[in-house]
């Protein structure tokens, strides 16, 4: 029994090593989608859609239709002033 275990636990830590932090990332994102217009001033993920700035937690306004969260697949467009596309 303890070499099954072993056995196990090696395959395990062998499989974890050669899965890079990037294969974890891109198949996290795919179940995710950019939400325009939920963003809470300061706390939107990464930069606007028109390039008023580059980085997260930057956003000046509630709702604005350039900023964005990531969302679970399909969550987006049944919150209010939701959009998967940016504002113009």
């Amino acid at each position: 029994m303890k070499k099954v275990n072993l056995a196990s636990c090696i395959t395990i830590a062998v499989a974890a090593t050669l899965m890079s932090p990037n294969d974890v990332v891109a198949n996290k994102m795919k179940d995710l989608e950019k939400c325009y217009g939920v963003a809470k001033a300061g706390k939107n993920d990464c930069g606007s859609s028109n390039g008023a700035h580059s980085c997260a937690a930057r956003a000046k306004k509630d709702g604005d239709k350039n900023e964005w969260l990531l969302v679970p697949n399909g969550l987006c467009n049944k919150l209010v002033g939701g959009s998967t596309v940016p504002g113009k």
